[in-house]
């Protein structure tokens, strides 16, 4: 009996709860002098750095790990409405970024270093933990290749025919001409923080939510059916 050959790209996407928090911030001063630029962005920075360490646990957190630039300074000569140009102004920035492992006490600090004078945030983007990344992915690669599996049977079974049998699984695009992906073949996608809308009232605490983060797999596979 004449074998028949069936191609078909199998995916799967889940959706799972964030884990942990990395916050950017930054530290940005101005002056008309260098020295005054650097000092107040450097002290601001000590005030963040001595809030940092004081959360750092990289067991329980609730900052795991933290990390910071050294100060950029840098000037420019702005221009007037009148075209002419004005004296330097000298900047000075520090960057600092933190993985957090509980939101709550994200939220407090985020409210806590926003009082510091000169400081913002920058973005936060959340994420799995590395080894919870490690197992999902895992579930969700099984399960994009049960899907390229019931999309054959059901492709064989059209035409009549039988069992299929797996003969070639791989990554999108490496089974030739004959199959092409569309877009990346496995993806955890970060997601931005919300914050919720008080409908123009103060909000009493910064609360943050974040999307569930979406881990997906794309397959291509080859059976033949008979």
């Amino acid at each position: 009996m004449t074998e028949t050959v069936i191609t078909v790209q199998g995916r799967f996407s889940a959706f799972y709860p964030a884990e942990r928090a990395t916050v950017e911030v930054s530290v940005h001063r101005e002056s008309a002098k260098r020295q005054t630029a650097f000092a107040g962005t450097t002290d601001a920075a000590q005030t963040l750095r001595e809030q940092i360490t004081a959360l750092h646990d990289p067991a329980a957190g609730p900052i795991t790990w933290w990390s910071s630039d050294t100060v950029q300074v840098w000037s420019e000569k702005p221009w007037n409405s009148d075209g002419k140009q004005l004296p330097p102004v000298f900047h000075a920035r520090i960057t600092f970024t933190a993985k957090f492992s509980d939101f709550a006490a994200l939220a407090r600090w985020i409210e806590q270093a926003s009082g510091v004078n000169g400081v913002s945030v920058t973005s936060i983007a959340w994420s799995l933990t590395e080894a919870r990344t490690t197992g999902v992915t895992a579930e969700v690669r099984s399960r994009a290749v049960k899907d390229a599996v019931a999309k054959a049977s059901v492709y064989a079974q059209s035409i009549g025919l039988g069992s299929v049998k797996a003969v070639a699984i791989a990554d999108p695009g490496m089974l030739g001409d004959q199959v092409h992906g569309n877009g990346p073949g496995e993806t955890a996608f970060l997601r931005a923080a919300k914050f919720g809308d008080q409908g123009g009232q103060p909000m009493p605490a910064l609360s943050l939510k974040p999307d569930d983060i979406e881990v997906s797999a794309v397959v291509d596979a080859r059976f033949v059916a008979s």
